[in-house]
């Protein structure tokens, strides 16, 4: 019975060890995957630099289609009425300016994304 017992502690010590190793083992293997992981999204076509790309492209097209409806319903306005050319003249350029101005916000976010790439 007294080998009995001593097996039965051993095997009882034997698996407190092992539970107390293993996570510690496991931290230093995600430690490594993480570093693997991390040298490999620094690669110049991946990760969030795709995403900045396409918001880039995105904005720039809305902003093109932007002022050719500013522009195009402008013009539209000063052949109908041409006594009011000055001031829709002016609207178009205060709405232009802002159109530009939220562009530059977001084309500067883009940028800001593909730099944590």
């Amino acid at each position: 019975m007294n080998l009995v017992k001593k097996i039965g502690l051993c095997t009882v010590a034997l698996m407190l060890a092992m539970s107390f190793v293993s996570p510690v083992e496991a931290q230093d293997k995600e430690i490594e995957l993480k570093k693997i992981a991390a040298e490999q999204h620094r690669a110049p076509f991946g990760g969030p630099g795709i995403g900045a790309g396409i918001g880039a492209g995105l904005v720039i097209i809305g902003a093109a289609f932007g002022f050719g409806r500013i522009g195009g319903s402008a013009l539209e306005s000063m052949a109908r009425q041409p006594e009011t050319a000055g001031r829709v003249q002016t609207a178009m350029i205060i709405i232009g300016a802002l159109l530009e101005g939220a562009t530059f916000f977001a084309l500067i976010i883009c940028i800001q994304l593909a730099g944590k790439a």
